[in-house]
C-alpha cells in the first residue's frame, strides 16, 4: 500500500522561508513522479511544482517561479519544496502527490488527476 506523508509546514513571516518534505513508500520510489499542490480557503486547488522520476526535470506554477525549488533525494526517498520569499498569498494547505509510472518517461505532470496518491497536506501560513 502506497503512503505519502508531508512534513515541514508552519507559520512564517512575509519574506521568510520554509522547506516542505514528502516521502512516498510502498513502491519503488524511483517509479514515482512527484508534485506539490496547494489549496487556500475558498479557492481551487492550484499546481505548485513537479519533479520527474529522475529528478532531472522540474516545472513550476507561475505564481511560485523563481521563489520555490523542488528537488528529490533518491537515497532518502524524499522530495523537498524549498519556499523562499514567502508572501501572504502563499498561505494554503500544501499537499504532496505521487504518480506511479515504471516506464520512467522523463516528464513532469501538472494536473491533479495525473497523480495516483496523495498526502494529507500540511498547513503553511505566511503572516503579513
Amino acid at each position: 500500500q502506497v503512503e505519502v506523508v508531508e512534513s515541514g509546514g508552519g507559520l512564517v513571516q512575509t519574506g521568510g522561508s520554509l522547506r516542505l518534505s514528502c516521502t512516498a513508500s510502498g513502491r519503488t520510489f524511483s517509479d514515482f513522479y512527484m508534485g506539490w499542490f496547494r489549496q487556500a480557503p475558498g479557492k481551487e486547488r492550484e499546481f505548485v511544482a513537479a519533479v520527474s522520476w529522475s529528478g532531472r526535470s522540474t516545472y513550476y506554477g507561475d505564481s511560485v517561479k523563481g521563489r520555490f525549488t523542488m528537488s528529490r533525494d533518491k537515497a532518502k526517498n524524499t522530495v523537498y519544496l524549498q519556499m523562499n520569499s514567502l508572501k501572504p498569498e502563499d498561505t494554503a494547505v500544501y499537499a504532496c502527490a505521487a504518480g506511479w509510472d515504471p516506464s520512467h518517461i522523463e516528464t513532469t505532470r501538472t494536473q491533479a488527476n495525473q497523480y495516483n496518491y496523495w498526502g494529507q497536506g500540511t498547513q503553511v501560513t505566511v503572516s503579513s
